[in-house]
């Protein structure tokens, strides 16, 4: 499948504008091949309006037709084969074997949502019927039922080209909602997401689906991101990124004749606390988990272990050395484009720059010898110099991590109210501590979106269960999560009909449940018809 850099409109191809970009292989400094294509405004105008049009046409589609479009473009992701895989390694420096993981994730969660709207109960049907006799005032038939919000704007993520960008978590949750999606694609895997897009167009014509359900768009953020979120038309926002973007895009919306709501993931820290009598018992087995959890994919995931925090004792010297040691010793790892990469020297020298913040076992990183490759590393401080310096309660996005070195169990409670919205958190301790420190176990519970006890944070399942999400400033709405069945609820709507005929409701809602939904029927979850 050829390249050609243009925009993905509907069923058409477009190159109108003559501004243009090119990849970069961050492992090599090599140009990729094929320009890409900036949209114009006139582009951008053309797939809103097919996306407005595209939401009336959904509405007429069953689920098990929108679950059979979303079979086949997992389908069509897979025929790629190694095309699509090479392509993203080119593109990231990332290794194959990730990119294989990475587009089985993406596919399943796509055949995950396939499966939640064949058997439909997500829109949490509700029915209370009528009591034409009841006193002094009758009650009225009420029926309520979740529906799509309408189009969607998608934002491509760096450092996940697959299960967070193009045919990612936010699309599928929002098409199987029954939105149009409009993709504005990342700048750093271009190409990756062209391939995506052609096998998403081609799944939309060989199932039926209306031309507008899929765009997908080229251009900086600042402006074709910022008209997008700004379009009339564009009912919500998915996106994952740095705090700076998700912050521009949402106060963006916000300022809307008629804001909008923005699901931005955005900065998190994802402290570990160690407790003491698990520190003496596991030390050396969880400085091993450590290392490997914060140079996965060069710790370039959004829940990579940024602060470890430790109460002062001899077994905790020990951990901290064995774990800075494993981390010293790991390879340095090309990181996914050369932005990343600045950013993450700056925010390590200014660590390193830092009187009361130590760097362990290395003695300077000269990273003008490392080339785009990202060194891990470990550094510590006290408790009190964590508490007095904000900076050092900032993500620096990239493998390395800092020790927090408490003097009591107060003092480590203290560190715990530091943190404000977290995605996760993650206690190590014995039963013995897990007891002693129910009062941390409660203090995170407050900031965080999935709270761990032993593990690391590395490694999102996708279920059900799983809450990708958190306060303020992990996510810009703590109500949702962006993986799991949970995040069709962003995408749609409560809506309430009163004394409708049964003809005009949807089947949802009809008196017969001829979708066979589990239904709160006055107050009874059934499957049963309304009598």
């Amino acid at each position: 499948m050829d390249l050609t850099g243009q925009q993905i409109i509907g069923q058409n191809r477009s190159a109108e504008g003559t501004e243009t970009f090119t990849a970069t292989n961050p492992a090599t400094g090599d140009v990729l091949p094929v320009d890409f294509h900036h949209a114009t405004d006139d582009e951008l105008a053309k797939a809103c309006e097919l996306a407005e049009a595209a939401y009336v046409a959904l509405d007429e589609k069953t689920p098990e037709q929108m679950a059979t479009f979303l079979d086949k473009v997992a389908e069509e992701i897979m025929e790629l084969g190694d095309t699509l895989i090479q392509r993203a390694n080119e593109e990231t420096g990332l290794p194959e074997a990730r990119y294989q993981g990475e587009r089985g994730r993406t596919c399943g969660q796509l055949k995950m949502f396939a499966s939640l709207i064949r058997e439909g109960s997500w829109v949490d049907a509700r029915i209370d019927t009528a009591e034409p006799d009841r006193e002094p005032i009758p009650k009225p038939d009420l029926r309520l039922m979740r529906r799509p919000l309408g189009p969607v704007v998608v934002f491509c993520a760096s450092n996940f080209p697959l299960a967070f960008s193009v045919a990612g978590g936010d699309t599928a949750s929002a098409w199987a909602a029954g939105c149009p999606v409009i993709v504005k694609a990342h700048h750093a895997h271009p190409g990756t997401a062209e391939l995506v897009g052609l096998a998403i167009q081609k799944a939309a014509a060989a199932t039926d689906m209306p031309e507008g359900i899929f765009s997908l768009l080229y251009g900086p953020g600042r402006t074709t991101g910022m008209d997008l979120v700004q379009h009339p038309t564009v009912k919500a926002v998915g996106f994952t990124g740095s705090q700076q973007g998700g912050r521009a895009l949402f106060d963006a919306a916000a300022a809307r004749p008629d804001p909008i709501p923005v699901y931005a993931e955005m900065s998190s820290i994802n402290p570990v606390f160690l407790l003491p009598e698990t520190v003496k018992a596991n030390g050396e087995q969880i400085a091993a988990g450590l290392q490997g959890s914060v140079t996965l994919g060069v710790g370039q995931f959004c829940t990579c272990p940024g602060v470890i925090v430790l109460l002062e004792s001899p077994e905790t010297e020990d951990f901290i050395d064995k774990a800075a040691t494993l981390l010293a010793e790991s390879s340095p790892a090309t990181m996914l484009n050369a932005g990343i990469f600045e950013a993450y020297q700056e925010g390590f020298r200014k660590l390193q720059d830092k009187g009361a913040v130590e760097l362990l076992v290395h003695d300077v990183v000269d990273f003008a010898e490392t080339g785009n490759r990202a060194v891990p590393a470990m550094f510590s401080t006290d408790a009190a110099t964590f508490l007095e310096d904000d900076e050092l309660s900032e993500e620096l996005f990239g493998p390395t991590t800092l020790a927090v070195i408490c003097s009591s169990k107060e003092e480590m409670l203290e560190v715990a109210r530091k943190f404000r919205g977290e995605l996760t958190a993650t206690l190590h301790g014995t039963e013995a501590d897990l007891s002693e420190y129910a009062e941390l176990f409660q203090i995170m519970s407050a900031r965080v979106g999935r709270l761990l006890v032993g593990g690391f944070p590395t490694g999102v399942e996708v279920c059900s269960s799983m809450n990708h999400g958190g306060p303020y400033p992990a996510c810009t709405d703590a109500h949702y999560t962006s993986v799991g069945t949970g995040a069709i609820l962003r995408f749609s709507r409560p809506i309430s009909y009163q004394n409708v005929p049964d003809a005009c409701l949807p089947n949802a809602l009809k008196n017969g449940n001829p979708d066979g939904l589990w239904r709160l029927v006055n107050g009874e979850l059934t499957k049963d018809a309304v009598k």
